[in-house]
């Protein structure tokens, strides 16, 4: 099955809306969790520099056998490299062993130079260093800050989202700015266990987890689960064959509540 994409501004082609998180996984686990991922049909892989998994994500991905071309690859350039913008893309993309990215995110706001890395990120798309660059962690004010300044709004907002995190003005604020909201930490931020999520699971024959992988999906909101288990990596991806009624969807919502 393949996972439905969003449209990103500025021309920065289309964003699957389900990808493959890789925070935390390291070495030989990260490269195996990977090859499984893709194996599964992500189309779509979340890394970053502060990972320190750039070289095995993309040995993964040349051993996959899967086109480049089909694949969405996001990393993002932590806030003490301001300064160091095209060196730290330029080895992002030596070790990603690819030419080009299709996302870059600055990972949370650096102090006081936002605007500065902001101008470095716009340099680095229009020298084709990258299809689409956005932020992570940051607020509307701070991503208003940076159209402001530069006339460039990030393509992507990578925040910790989740049900039990939901919040419709912050879903307003993100759709009228043409921001894509792009989830991380899904299941870290609810709990899998709340009677009516498990209900809502139950009615359909699947996991808490898939039904919260769906609820991203329905909302059209981009999520990255992580796993580095191959059954849990399967799972999460196998959110394609159920949907939840209007009546779930608002139940799922009031978890923030």
């Amino acid at each position: 099955m393949t996972s439905p994409s969003v449209p990103l501004s500025g021309g920065g082609g289309t964003m699957p809306l389900l990808g493959f998180g890789t925070w935390q996984a390291q070495g030989t686990e990260c490269y195996d969790a990977v090859r499984v991922a893709l194996e599964a049909g992500y189309r779509h892989i979340d890394t970053a520099t502060m990972y320190g998994n750039e070289a095995e994500v993309g040995r993964a991905l040349r051993d996959s056998g899967v086109d480049r071309a089909e694949v969405f690859v996001t990393t993002k350039l932590p806030p003490e490299r301001a300064g160091r913008e095209r060196r730290t893309i330029d080895a992002s993309l030596k070790a990603l062993g690819i030419d080009q990215l299709d996302l870059w995110l600055i990972h949370w706001p650096p102090r006081g130079r936002s605007t500065e890395v902001w101008q470095e990120f716009i340099a680095a798309r229009d020298a084709g260093l990258t299809r689409a660059i956005g932020v992570s962690n940051y607020s509307s004010r701070q991503i208003d800050a940076l159209t402001k300044e530069t006339g460039e709004t990030p393509s992507v907002n990578q925040i910790k989202w989740g049900p039990a995190l939901y919040d419709a003005d912050e879903v307003a604020a993100h759709h009228e700015r043409g921001v894509v909201l792009e989830g991380y930490s899904p299941f870290k931020t609810t709990n899998l266990r709340d009677k009516d999520l498990v209900a809502i699971a139950e009615a359909h024959g699947v996991t808490p987890a898939q039904v919260i992988v769906r609820w991203h999906l329905q909302h059209e909101f981009v999520v990255i689960p992580k796993s580095v288990t191959p059954d849990r990596i399967r799972t999460n991806f196998d959110a394609f064959g159920f949907t939840l009624s209007d009546e779930e969807m608002r139940r799922i919502d009031g978890m923030s509540r």
